[in-house]
């Protein structure tokens, strides 16, 4: 969401079970994918979407415990997160995704403190 917000690139955030449904027949050399690779209980199954990827030619950032051999072999780039216990895996992995978004914002030209078409509050009615 931060990304489409401040750099206005659409992309979109799915589990790793839906990757095979429609999301794979867009992979191409020209467009990234982002994936969650911290050791856990879906940890197999996120590798082999992201060999899927690699094997159909597209570029894959991997957000990743640090020292994840495995990980480190297969992905393009790695951002390096602590290792960490599966109930604290959202909160590590957040932080880097929120700064690329930014970092990508910035390297576009985005003026990421204000960013078009978003109220700064919400209202009800």
């Amino acid at each position: 969401m931060k990304l489409k917000e401040i750099s206005y690139i659409h992309a979109e955030g799915m589990p790793a079970a839906e990757m095979k449904h429609g999301p794979i027949a867009l992979v191409d050399p020209e467009t990234p994918s982002v994936f969650l690779m911290p050791r856990g209980a879906v940890f197999e199954k996120v590798m082999s979407n992201l060999e899927e990827i690699k094997a159909r030619g597209g570029p894959v950032i991997a957000v990743a415990s640090e020292g994840d051999a495995e990980v480190y072999a297969v992905a393009d780039d790695v951002i390096p997160i602590p290792d960490v216990p599966e109930y604290l895996q959202p909160v590590v992995t957040a932080v880097p995704l929120q700064l690329l978004a930014y970092q990508i914002a910035v390297l576009r030209g985005c003026d990421v403190d204000k960013p078009r078409n978003l109220a700064k509050s919400v209202t009800v009615e």
